[in-house]
């Protein structure tokens, strides 16, 4: 081993002193401070030392990849979880995003499943679904294990009697008395609203209290099935006391779960993109059809680890080898829309020189002000270009719409007017832009987590 690659390894040998003995991400970096691997651990000492032993046989317990990928690392990083659903949340959603080289999984777009109980429908069913409604329901994750949440669910349907079926069910069709309940009814694991055997008010007093449960601690249930499983151990009913075992600690899984607003899969809530394109492409008045959009964004604590990121869709979905990072380098203090200039400055000079295309949408999260920031910034980006190149056709700005959302009210400000445009909520155009800003959102705060995190010593 060389005297450089000693120091190397004496250097993260030290930072890994000053890991907490806690649940998080370790992110291993290269000299380039580029991350080349995300992974979590319940005890982040402890895990990523197990990497740097010296007498450990990396080689024959992680494989080729990982030791090529140790030989690059020059630095260790992380973010600490409160625990390790968090993490692995977190774990996820990064790789995503980040999509370090030396990663393998979590890189598609699978996500995590949910429960919805669709609170809309006159008998209310309970569902594990990735893909949920775009309204009308009650959600309850992201959680980490798809199988876990379907036999917690088969649990909680044997306490509260829900709906797990697919039928629709009209309150008011008085034919459903003739109906024939399937089996889950004859095991008594269902209330067959479907047969009718079930008053609405009756059912609907079912699912407030599977919501209230699921929202809850759940201690009085709990509390009452140890104390069953104890009688039953007592009287020597060990089969049942096993099952009663088995159910606390399937409802117990329930907190290894994220919150939808907290932890958000962007993925999953996506519009059909045909129709929201096609609506756009008319709201902008443009005769090109649209299909590069460009969303804009930054990130800081009171001026500081202030950074920016551009997030790339194509034909409406998102295209992760486009997505873009920037840490902000010119500005001082809190100045939102100098920072957004900086991120357009330094994007669009490679398509104003033709190195690379330009957009059809650019879209900046912000109102007025960041649009004419970004407008003002591309205006003086092509006054410093040079002419003849121009002229000649090189890099030529085209048809490019640049326009602003701004959250809550979501108004859209459209480039050369000032009055903002409202469109519906359920409009496809607006639900793709709110998809577009929210993931250059989200992309720059997960940046500025990653830069504001608590930096280990170097040696």
């Amino acid at each position: 081993m060389s005297k450089k690659t000693e120091d190397r390894l004496e250097d993260i040998r030290e930072q890994i002193r000053h890991l907490p003995a806690m649940p998080g991400l370790y992110f291993m970096k290269d000299s380039a401070d580029k991350v080349l691997y995300i992974g979590k651990a319940k005890n982040l000492r402890s895990r990523v030392a197990s990497y740097f032993q010296p007498s450990s046989d990396v080689a024959a317990t992680r494989g080729p990849k990982i030791v090529e990928m140790l030989e690059k690392t020059e630095a260790v990083d992380f973010l600490q979880t409160d625990n390790e659903v968090e993490a692995v949340l977190k774990e996820a959603r990064l790789i995503k995003d980040i999509r370090p080289p030396y990663n393998t999984d979590l890189i598609d777009d699978k996500s995590f499943p949910y429960l919805e109980i669709t609170t809309s429908d006159d008998f209310p069913g309970a569902y594990v679904t990735r893909k949920p409604l775009a309204k009308g329901s009650r959600l309850f994750g992201p959680f980490t294990s798809a199988n876990d949440l379907r036999r917690v669910v088969v649990e909680l349907q044997k306490i509260f009697k829900f709906r797990t079926c697919g039928l629709q069910i009209n309150g008011k069709d008085e034919k459903k008395r003739f109906f024939r309940p399937c089996l889950l009814y004859s095991i008594k694991q269902c209330a067959a609203p479907c047969g009718g055997r079930i008053q609405k008010s009756e059912y609907k007093k079912i699912i407030s209290d599977l919501i209230r449960f699921l929202r809850s601690k759940r201690s009085v249930i709990l509390r009452q099935l140890e104390k069953e499983m104890e009688e039953a151990s007592e009287k020597m009913q060990y089969e049942k006391a096993a099952m009663l075992r088995d159910r606390i600690r399937l409802i117990e899984r329930l907190d290894a779960r994220g919150e939808p607003d907290e932890d958000v899969q962007p993925e999953v809530f996506a519009t059909e993109p045909a129709e929201a394109l096609e609506k756009l492409q008319k709201l902008l008045e443009t005769n090109q059809p649209i299909r590069i959009i460009e969303g804009i964004d930054v990130a800081h604590i009171s001026g500081s680890e202030a950074v920016g990121s551009l997030v790339k869709f194509i034909d409406g979905r998102p295209f992760k080898a486009g997505y873009r990072r920037f840490k902000i380098k010119t500005v001082k203090g809190i100045d939102d829309f100098a920072m957004i200039a900086e991120v357009v400055s330094r994007r669009y000079k490679y398509a104003l020189a033709g190195e690379e295309l330009w957009p059809d949408v650019i879209l900046i999260d912000g109102g007025l002000g960041q649009l004419h920031a970004a407008e003002q910034a591309l205006e003086e980006l092509q006054n410093t270009e040079d002419r003849r190149q121009r002229t000649e056709g090189r890099g030529q700005q085209t048809d490019t719409k640049i326009i602003a959302l701004a959250k809550r009210e979501e108004e859209i400000y459209i480039a050369g007017t000032d009055r903002p445009l409202r469109l519906p909520r359920t409009n496809p155009a607006l639900k793709l832009l709110q998809y577009v800003r929210d993931e250059a959102h989200r992309f720059a705060q997960h940046y500025h987590h990653l830069l504001r995190s608590k930096t280990i010593p170097k040696k």
